[in-house]
């Protein structure tokens, strides 16, 4: 047996411990393991030693590392591969049949795809075109339906913890409103978990529209009492009611809409109404780095060595997903079917309200 694994979309904590996991697991059964560079790039780019072998060497002493020893890409959709058509404008073209012959020619049996919900969107296309793949869950963002989490939320909730816990001194020091702004796209999972662990006391998440005058009665009772300051935390996606997200480039070919700029926003909107002095913060890609706490590095180790057990199993087309205690096997189709937001009115967002903590609404 001879497979390969890639890991796609935006880095996560724990992305090398899976591969090591992987690559481990396939060796003690006798197969061969290769790592594809850069998502699909390796494959279909000329990129140097764009298909590299691991073996044992090749995985030591990883499983810490952040980041990803192979890359990764958000802009390689074999599907929808972005290039420049006739005009010179970019177009959007399928290579998924030249990537399947690449996958022939190398005789490669299985991909064990690392990623989050468009990389395993793009792996479920390919395993309808007829290559075998197995799933791996992905994403610090956590809106994977079919898993109760993904390996890298806990560590970048955790960073996103600590920088809120520092934030609170000098908020403090300054009797400022300091607002954070977080990633998670459509769904407020990191702004939410990390709102609630850093004491925030006001959280807006794109599944609760605000009220910019519900979130500045909340700033004000703030300095009405004898606190002086006030902790904000945005998620990326957050949304005014009856308005939209903030973006800082639109959609193009090969290349989604990047969100950005809640907190910029926020923080004009609730200086000029309320006269205080803001400060925002973009926490940005700091969520992704660094080494991925216990929770995700064994996380991340389970899911890696289930990928090989369904593989020995000859069960493909499917994603590993936890469901405690156990990892079990979910169609790609249907774990990429709906993205996993937050219940507005769930236990967790309820905890947060009793606790005294405003959504803006």
């Amino acid at each position: 047996m001879r497979i390969a694994i890639n890991t796609g979309g935006g880095d996560a904590p724990g992305l090398n411990a899976v591969i090591r996991a992987v690559t481990l697991s396939a060796l003690a059964n006798g197969w061969e393991v290769f790592g594809i560079r850069r998502g699909y790039d390796g494959l279909l780019e000329d990129i140097p030693n764009g298909v590299i072998r691991l073996d044992r060497r090749a995985v030591r002493g990883i499983t810490h590392q952040g980041g990803t020893i192979l890359g990764t890409t958000n802009r390689g959709n074999p599907l929808k591969w972005a290039q420049k058509g006739p005009d010179g404008e970019m177009i959007e073209v399928d290579r998924s049949g030249e990537l399947i012959e690449a996958f022939e020619k190398r005789g490669i049996d299985v991909l064990v795809a690392v990623g989050g919900d468009g990389s395993l969107s793009i792996a479920a296309g390919l395993a309808k075109r007829g290559l075998k793949v197995v799933g791996v869950p992905k994403t610090i963002d956590n809106d994977l339906d079919s898993t109760l989490t993904t390996f890298g939320f806990h560590t970048a909730v955790q960073t996103a913890t600590d920088a809120l816990g520092k934030l609170h001194s000098t908020a403090q020091a300054h009797r400022r409103v300091m607002i954070v702004e977080l990633m998670g796209r459509d769904a407020g999972w990191i702004a939410l978990f990390a709102g609630l662990g850093g004491t925030a006391d006001v959280i807006l998440i794109p599944e609760i529209p605000y009220d910019i005058e519900k979130v500045c009665e909340k700033v004000e009772s703030r300095y009405r009492g004898d606190r002086g300051f006030c902790i904000v935390v945005a998620a990326e996606g957050a949304k005014p009611a009856g308005g939209s997200a903030s973006y800082v480039e639109e959609a193009k070919a090969g290349r989604a809409a990047r969100l950005g700029g809640a907190a910029e926003t926020l923080a004009s909107e609730i200086e000029e109404r309320t006269g205080h002095e803001v400060r925002s913060l973009v926490l940005g890609h700091l969520q992704r780095g660094g080494e991925p706490t216990a929770y995700d590095k064994v996380l991340a180790l389970r899911f890696g060595t289930a990928a090989v057990h369904l593989i020995e199993q000859g069960h493909f087309g499917c994603m590993v997903a936890l469901d405690p205690p156990e990892i079990l096997a979910v169609p790609l189709e249907e774990a990429t079917a709906k993205l996993k937001l937050v219940p507005t009115h769930g236990e967790i967002v309820q905890t947060a309200r009793r606790l005294g903590v405003s959504f803006g609404d």
